[in-house]
């Protein structure tokens, strides 16, 4: 029987380095792809860029592997359909999530695309998720360690992505995968995860929009729609963010307590909200472009839980459509919704689909 080959997306961390050692003991022939995406974020300290670092980490642990090790650049493409779109989202005032887009149109199908002119018969991530073959298709399931579950990140993941994908370590927690790489000597076994934006990591939001977003100031009002102040633009701040003077904010008169952003509305305003207020909170949000993961099972009537955010608490809802929009309904009064973040609907472990938040 030939040996199968698999493409490995190999960042440099841990997870990604354990799903390479554990597929090589499983009988396949792995390569290691190293994803150069973007070459601006550069280490405080050398001031080399941190992709560079990242690569020599992913290289060393392929060569301990004895596996075969490739770079593929994507940066262009990573601008074009990733860096850009979100560019112009934060401009409009809303607040996108470019990890979701990455995963969709850079990660997953360039990854299989370079897998397909290898001759592999699939490609494997080191995500913290599941896939289930059914006879109507594959499910997507959230990952067996709940807090580093990474599935919804990847709702909008297609049945052909999952028909070729392997998560080597969803059915293992973090603690697990750190020691299968201590025991097997992997260096990078106790490496703190990333964080951040996808291949871009963290950095200052406001300074790193300040980048292509000129300042434009706007009105802050309060609940009562009174200006009590300005802003330097509706762009750099997402709602829920707790106003204060580093951030900008020019407000002139005293605020008691802790206030929020509650509002972003047309001209450059931005609402703002003391701690608990009604303005705060919402229960009910429509669904822009729902993206089932299997356009063949039908939308559960019942259990249904929706996530706002990446490890946010699961919600129970509703889910309606209305004049061909989606509206989903919580349960309860929900703080922090953005236009332009996704909401992910799930059916116990199972990820149903998603789309974007608006209001």
């Amino acid at each position: 029987m030939k040996q199968k080959i698999v493409l490995v997306g190999m960042s440099g961390g841990v997870d990604s380095s354990v799903a390479a050692l554990l597929l090589k003991k499983q009988g396949y022939e792995v390569i290691g792809a190293f994803m150069k995406n973007f070459s601006e974020t550069k280490n405080e300290i050398t001031g080399e860029c941190k992709w560079v670092e990242e690569r020599k980490s992913a290289q060393k642990i392929a060569a301990l592997l004895n596996i075969k090790f490739i770079t593929l650049d994507f940066e262009k493409e990573y601008k074009k359909y990733v860096v850009d779109p979100m560019f112009r989202d934060y401009k409009k005032g809303l607040t996108p999530n470019p990890d979701i887009l990455c995963n969709k149109i850079i990660k997953f199908p360039l990854l299989w695309k370079k897998a397909k002119k290898l001759g592999a018969d699939c490609i494997a991530t080191g995500h913290y998720a599941k896939i289930r073959k059914i006879k109507s298709g594959y499910q997507l399931l959230a990952g067996k360690d709940k807090n580093k579950d990474q599935s919804y990140f990847l709702y909008q993941l297609s049945q052909t992505d999952l028909s070729h994908t392997l998560f080597p370590v969803g059915n293992l927690t973090k603690t697990e995968v750190r020691a299968i790489a201590k025991k097997n000597r992997l260096p990078n076994w106790n490496k703190k995860g990333t964080s951040g934006i996808c291949f871009i990591g963290k950095v200052d939001m406001k300074s790193f929009l300040q980048q292509k977003i000129k300042e434009k100031e706007g009105k802050v009002l309060d609940p009562a729609g009174k200006q009590i102040g300005t802003h330097p633009s509706i762009a750099y701040f997402t709602i829920g963010q707790r106003v204060g003077q580093r951030l900008g904010f020019k407000i002139e008169k005293h605020l008691e307590g802790r206030w929020y952003i509650a509002e972003k509305k047309k001209n450059n305003i931005i609402v703002i909200a003391p701690e608990k207020h009604p303005l705060l909170k919402k229960k009910k949000i429509f669904i822009k472009s729902l993206h089932l993961i299997n356009p063949r099972e039908k939308l559960p009537k019942q259990n249904l839980k929706a996530r706002i955010r990446h490890l946010s608490p699961l919600v129970s809802g509703k889910i309606k459509k209305q004049k061909g929009k989606y509206i989903f309904t919580f349960s309860k009064s929900l703080e922090q919704i953005a236009e332009g973040q996704s909401i992910v609907l799930y059916h116990k472990d199972q990820v149903i689909g998603g789309g974007e938040m608006s209001l």
